[in-house]
């Protein structure tokens, strides 16, 4: 694989959006060539549990926990410290939980991989959904602020939002939902972006599910997704 390769395959991670574990990790062996992390959502998640991070590990893929991780502050730190064990490499926390709890999930995190000797996961905070399309334009500059005070490594944003995030937190790591290629199906999701747009406007990771997981030829379409990025 090229230096251009790698680097498309690093930008890129698979929502696993299915509620069996046999079907998510047989789609998942056959795209090892085009994605470097896959995404373990609330479906995956609450059908097998933690089972489903030891398989995409042992597949060698880098697992995104999606569960944004909503409660009261020692509720989030006590299920993060338990998830920061699991050997996932990024966890989501809705920032409309607020600063405490944000923080109660960062250290979570790094308290149950200490356990475990894990890398400690990056915790991102989920600013706004891609799709809500109704959110007023203070909404994600504030949830941002949040995650940054609370030390979290990352965000989750829409493409659209990422010139004003980058400005706001360069530092952090950003990863974009609501992939979908020029002309596809948008879903439900209302703000969806190109993979180019993007990587244009400064993305670390782009998650992508149903271009794939419901295209009648799933191994095309990841092509096609992962050549337009390289």
């Amino acid at each position: 694989m090229s230096q251009a390769e790698q680097r498309a395959r690093d930008h890129l991670a698979l929502a696993l959006d299915f509620d069996d574990l046999v079907v998510a990790s047989r789609l998942a062996r056959s795209m090892t060539s085009y994605f470097s992390t896959v995404k373990v959502g609330l479906e995956l998640f609450s059908a097998t549990g933690p089972e489903s991070v030891a398989v995409f590990l042992n597949l060698g893929y880098k697992v995104f926990l999606d569960l944004k991780l909503h409660d009261i502050p020692t509720t989030v730190g006590k299920a993060a410290k338990v998830l920061g064990g699991l050997g996932a490499s990024y966890l989501t926390l809705h920032a409309f939980g607020g600063v405490d709890m944000l923080r109660a999930g960062v250290e979570g995190l790094a308290e149950g991989a200490g356990e475990t000797g894990a890398a400690i996961p990056k915790a991102l905070a989920v600013t706004v959904l891609t799709s809500d399309a109704e959110a007023p334009e203070h909404v994600m500059p504030k949830r941002l602020e949040l995650a940054v005070q609370s030390g979290c490594q990352g965000y989750v944003c829409a493409a659209v939002d990422l010139p004003l995030a980058r400005s706001l937190a360069p530092d952090l790591f950003a990863a974009v939902p609501g992939i979908r290629p020029k002309g596809a199906d948008r879903h439900d999701q209302k703000r969806a972006s190109t993979p180019q747009e993007a990587i244009l406007n400064g993305a670390d990771l782009l998650v992508v599910g149903r271009p794939v997981t419901l295209s009648s030829d799933p191994m095309a379409a990841a092509e096609e997704i992962f050549s337009s990025i390289l």
